[in-house]
């Protein structure tokens, strides 16, 4: 079978859904043509940048430097306890200061499972929500909930961080935050209107590596940074077709939906954190390109039962999605999208300026004056360099490794603290702006569309972001 191009799909249809509201959200999409020239002169009469188009007007105050309330303990609440949540919640039982009180998940057995690790972990029996899809409303409809953390498939992001903010729940939500730009642009307008946080957990900004660049990129060591790159290459075939791993297809078919980059954030937010991007630097413009779809439906070919609901399916997601983004200061950021092709395991992380290089994936190192003859160096002896939350936290517990427990740790810091967060709702939106923006502008030929400045106006603020002061605890 030949899947190479869509059977059955209203792609034109769903770019309008996936869009929706591009003009008021200050896309730009005239370079898609809609008069009845020709696709090779539409391409052509693509404009070089796309056109500014103003933010939609702000409906409360910035959450810009806005703190949270200091308390003694955080309480917490789950929605989602598969792969990703069911192993979260370990983490959040680890962490001084902190009480799951409730737990939601359609699969009974899941949440009852993760309860029990509540109750054993010496905590009061949590509340447990596990009557369908939605039972999400009643847990946010509590009075005892200060942060819940959004572990779902992604097309439920926006519901469930919506329902959260409304119910004056801080939201603390999987990546990315939404596929759609509108509603990026909603949750931002939600989160000033409710002064409630709204954060991408984005773990990867929490890397050892990411971390320790970005404490050497702020202190000079790059020079004037130039260039960065990010990704999310990871070979997902066979993990895609499991049933039981995803519970469901969700995730394979967002590939027979959208074209462009599915999971900007893991590469994007650690090079924007390096960049200071929306604290004095913001990134305006994106240009994606894209291979043909064929991996999941070779994985298919050689891997799946004749009769399989699978056959049925077809993919345009780009197997390698390569995107360019532009910022204000003339930097740029290389962003990648594999899932569907054999290939080690990359988030690329790189950062280029005037004085050397960082390379991950091996991690290496050239800056000036410490390396010469075209020589890498060895990044492991810059570990003073490390950023203090991994000084004080050697050996974290937790998955890829310790970050997710930076992640929780530092988070749930900030709250028991009052302090402000080390990213916000305009981090979130930016970060994943990238998904319906790629696919845009893989359908217009690699047409370059604009980046909306979610902070309107208030990137230029140099303000603090992930390279933090250790906090006093008093």
């Amino acid at each position: 079978m030949n899947d190479a191009a869509p059977q059955n799909h209203d792609i034109s249809r769903r770019d309008v859904l996936w869009t929706a509201g591009a003009a008021g959200a200050g896309i730009g999409i005239g370079g898609l043509g809609t008069g009845s020239a020709s696709a090779a002169e539409q391409a052509a009469q693509a404009p070089a940048q796309p056109q500014e188009v103003p933010a939609p007007k702000r409906q409360g105050l910035t959450m810009i430097g806005v703190p949270f309330q200091r308390r003694s303990t955080v309480r917490v609440g789950l929605i989602g306890l598969g792969n990703r949540g069911g192993s979260m919640i370990d983490l959040y039982l680890a962490v001084p200061g902190v009480r799951v009180v409730a737990l939601c998940d359609p699969v009974k057995a899941k949440a009852e499972s993760a309860a029990a690790k509540v109750v054993a972990a010496g905590q009061p029996a949590p509340a447990v929500y596990a009557n369908g899809d939605h039972d999400y409303e009643q847990l946010l409809g509590r009075h005892d909930i200060d942060f819940v953390h959004i572990a779902t498939p992604w097309d439920s992001h926006f519901d469930i961080t919506k329902a959260a903010l409304l119910n004056g729940v801080h939201a603390g939500v999987e990546c990315p935050a939404s596929m759609r730009m509108d509603q990026l642009w909603e949750l931002v307008d939600l989160s000033e209107r409710t002064r409630r946080h709204c954060m991408q957990l984005e773990n990867c900004c929490y890397g050892r590596n990411e971390m320790r660049v970005l404490r050497m990129a702020h202190a000079g060591k790059f020079g004037e940074l130039l260039h960065g790159a990010g990704a999310y290459i990871h070979d997902l075939r066979g993990l895609m077709f499991d049933p039981k791993y995803y519970e469901g297809p969700w995730r394979r078919l967002w590939h027979t939906r959208l074209r462009g980059d599915l999971y900007p954030t893991h590469g994007f937010g650690p090079v924007a954190n390096y960049m200071d991007v929306n604290r004095g630097d913001r990134v305006v413009s994106i240009v994606s390109v894209g291979t043909p779809a064929l991996g999941l439906a070779e994985y298919r070919e050689a891997h799946m039962p004749a009769g399989d609901p699978s056959f049925k399916e077809s993919y345009i997601e780009s197997d390698r999605t390569i995107s360019l983004v532009r910022t204000a200061k003339g930097r740029v950021i290389r962003l990648e999208h594999d899932v569907s092709t054999p290939h080690p395991y990359s988030r690329i992380n790189s950062l280029g300026g005037t004085k050397g290089v960082f390379e991950d994936y091996p991690e290496r190192i050239y800056i000036e004056p410490d390396h010469h003859d075209d020589n890498w160096g060895d990044f492991s002896k810059y570990t003073d360099w490390d950023h203090w939350l991994w000084k004080e936290h050697a050996n974290p517990p937790g998955g890829h490794g310790g970050m997710d427990y930076m992640l929780v740790f530092r988070t749930m810091q900030c709250m028991r603290l009052g302090l402000v967060p080390d990213f916000d709702v305009y981090d979130a939106a930016t970060w994943s702006a990238p998904v319906p923006l790629s696919h845009l502008s893989l359908k217009a030929n690699g047409a370059p569309q604009q980046i909306p400045d979610f902070t309107r106006g208030d990137w230029h603020r140099s303000r603090p972001g992930m390279d933090s002061e250790k906090p006093s605890e008093a």
